[in-house]
């Protein structure tokens, strides 16, 4: 079962003055097509790594594979607190599910999560700056080093879902030779316990705890009770009768 998280969430407007520059909430970011998108404005905040390896998104999906960078990511970004974007968690339930169409696990590389925009491979506008692309190195005991691979899996991938872009395969901007890049798009989320207020009509930082979302906070059975249930409806139940 997928363990809920209840990880804060924030206003990255009202991040300290350092970080807003490196995460820039809200601003306009150009791709190589020339279409612009908005950069995402709501984060979790993860306080530790501690908390980044505990916190499960999906079932075979902890948080701090989404969030693995090494030096090519601003060194701000990398401290604890960290942020990532909320629509994160979009991502972790699509790879989940291609996780099951390919019946192995699926590996994501490092610096394949979530970029910052002052990340040295953030140019232009990446899915990755919003936390809704993942760069997939190997899937099970397979590594994507080459076409056939690549092309193999991609196919898999863009089978589970019209939802999920495969960038193709090649060696010039906007295709891979050594990983399968999967993403969402320019998806933004924003949690229930926050609202959007003009930036201009805040009022002090805002922030809140994502609450659990499972049945049992609405009075719903708990696992052991729906067990018990079932048994005794199926008791109760009578065959259909046979037609004359």
């Amino acid at each position: 079962m997928e363990q809920e998280f209840g990880l804060k969430v924030v206003d990255a407007l009202d991040l300290d003055p350092d970080l807003v520059a490196l995460l820039r909430p809200g601003a306009l970011v150009e791709h190589r097509d020339g279409r612009r998108h908005r950069l995402p404005r709501y984060f979790y905040e993860v306080p530790s790594r501690e908390a980044a390896l505990e916190v499960r998104l999906a079932a075979h999906f902890a948080l701090n594979e989404f969030m693995l960078v090494d030096v090519k990511e601003a060194a701000r970004v990398r401290a604890y607190p960290r942020y990532v974007p909320c629509a994160v968690r979009l991502l972790a339930f699509y790879l989940e599910r291609v996780r099951e169409a390919v019946g192995a696990a699926v590996h994501l590389a490092v610096n394949g999560g979530y970029r910052s925009p002052a990340h040295r491979q953030s140019e232009g506008a990446t899915a990755h700056m919003w936390g809704t692309a993942a760069d997939v190195y190997r899937i099970g005991q397979v590594a994507l080093r080459d076409q056939s691979a690549i092309e193999t899996y991609s196919r898999l991938v863009e089978d589970v879902s019209d939802d999920l872009w495969v960038m193709p395969y090649g060696s010039v901007a906007g295709t891979a030779d050594d990983h399968v890049h999967v993403d969402l798009g320019y998806l933004t989320l924003v949690p229930r316990e926050m609202g959007e207020e003009p930036e201009e009509r805040r009022e002090g930082p805002r922030f809140a705890f994502e609450e659990r979302r499972r049945g049992d906070r609405r009075g719903w059975p708990a696992e052991g009770e729906l067990d018990h249930l079932v048994a005794r409806e199926g008791d109760a139940a009578e065959p259909p009768a046979e037609p004359e």
